[in-house]
């Protein structure tokens, strides 16, 4: 499967089937610190990626005014 990190942005290549938790943790990525897209659409952890899969990885970020 294909993987997009962001910050900073590159791609990998990944074997699956795996879940997104899984796939988070071969990576050592802490789950509550990013959300995961997958074929355009916000997914949970537990969702099940097959190999021909696209997914984001974007870092949650979070800010507002002082």
């Amino acid at each position: 499967m294909k993987v997009r990190l962001r910050n900073p942005t590159r791609d990998i290549e990944v074997t699956g089937p795996k879940t997104v938790g899984a796939l988070l943790a071969q990576l050592d990525i802490v789950p509550e610190s990013v959300i995961v897209i997958i074929n355009d659409e916000l997914v949970p952890h537990d969702v099940r990626l097959a190999d021909t899969d696209e997914i984001e990885v974007r870092s949650v970020t979070s800010g507002g005014a002082t």
